[in-house]
């Protein structure tokens, strides 16, 4: 039986490596990167040609700036710009699904009690505004004939990941105590486990065209993520209630004097961020096989292997 044929852009990211090893034993992968590498292809080649596969995953795109040096330009020209040509090129081809991994920053940057579909978007930052945009190319332009799949996943986090929870686990791992214990928070994760299933079930199945959140079941108080991480080096976590106006005091020179804690890094580790993914769940008509718990500490885990 012939194998579907699926183009897959950002094929070289912590997302995109992970969804090719994922899919490769059911799948043939054309991967879409801005380098020409072993095994993949210039978005150059890729465009220059009709594509005759079955369906697309564009992941590509620009994340969160953590170094603060990339122009509103920047945003525009990844996020949207790259998604239209890679949309219009897919709007031309005999291919039948495109899977457009957005983000729930498309949405909100701060969530409400529970993030839904149906919340009205108000994104607060370029990166938010330019994935939001880009969303609504597409859902103006969904064909009868083909599916078209717009995923907001929440963070994600994975083998070969960055971001705050290497950092965090850098504390952790130190033997350092985690000095935001007084800040009680609730917010949702996404192993990438669970997204590379969510995308295969999608390209395999009868779900309809649609928006929807990605997030594993539950969420976790910053607090517990670092007992798991002490969990996961067979160590007690040491949990540090400093005032929260002192600590506050102290991300606010961090943020003058460019510290590892600021203002910006203590809202997202103390922010409350519950996604809601059960539109999703009802689709796929099935749980998503990687636990909160489960997910993190295969996380950590690799985090230990890289250290």
């Amino acid at each position: 039986m012939r194998k579907p044929s699926v183009a897959i852009t950002g094929v070289t990211g912590f997302v995109g490596s992970n969804l090719r090893r994922h899919l490769e034993p059911h799948v043939d992968i054309t991967g879409v990167s801005r380098l020409e590498t072993a095994g993949t292809a210039t978005y150059e080649q890729f465009l220059a040609q009709p594509f005759a596969g079955d369906a697309i995953v564009h992941l590509a795109g620009k994340a969160h700036d953590l170094n603060k040096v990339a122009s509103e330009a920047d945003y525009r020209r990844a996020n949207v710009e790259l998604t239209k040509i890679v949309y219009e090129h897919f709007l031309r081809s005999s291919a039948t699904t495109f899977i457009y991994v957005s983000s729930v920053k498309a949405v909100r940057d701060q969530a409400p009690a529970r993030l839904t579909e149906d919340d009205a978007a108000a994104p607060a930052t370029i990166y938010g505004k330019t994935k939001k945009m880009a969303e609504d190319y597409l859902l103006a332009r969904m064909p009868a004939d083909k599916r078209v799949f717009v995923l907001r996943p929440c963070m994600i986090h994975g083998p070969g990941n960055k971001g705050n929870l290497n950092l965090l686990y850098g504390i952790v791992s130190r033997g350092f105590p985690y000095p935001l214990a007084a800040f009680g928070n609730r917010r949702s994760f996404l192993s990438v486990e669970n997204l590379c299933f969510v995308i295969e079930r999608l390209l395999r199945g009868n779900v309809p065209s649609g928006v929807y959140n990605v997030a594993d079941d539950g969420a976790l108080s910053t607090n517990e993520v670092v007992e798991l991480m002490a969990a996961s080096l067979g160590r007690p976590a040491r949990l540090l209630r400093l005032p929260r106006p002192l600590v506050r005091a102290l991300a606010g020179v961090g943020s003058v004097l460019h510290l590892p804690l600021n203002s910006e890094r203590l809202h997202k580790l103390t922010e409350n961020y519950v996604v809601d993914n059960s539109r999703l769940k009802g689709a796929l008509g099935c749980d998503l096989p990687v636990s909160l718990s489960e997910g993190l500490m295969r996380t950590f885990s690799a985090f230990r292997e890289r250290s």
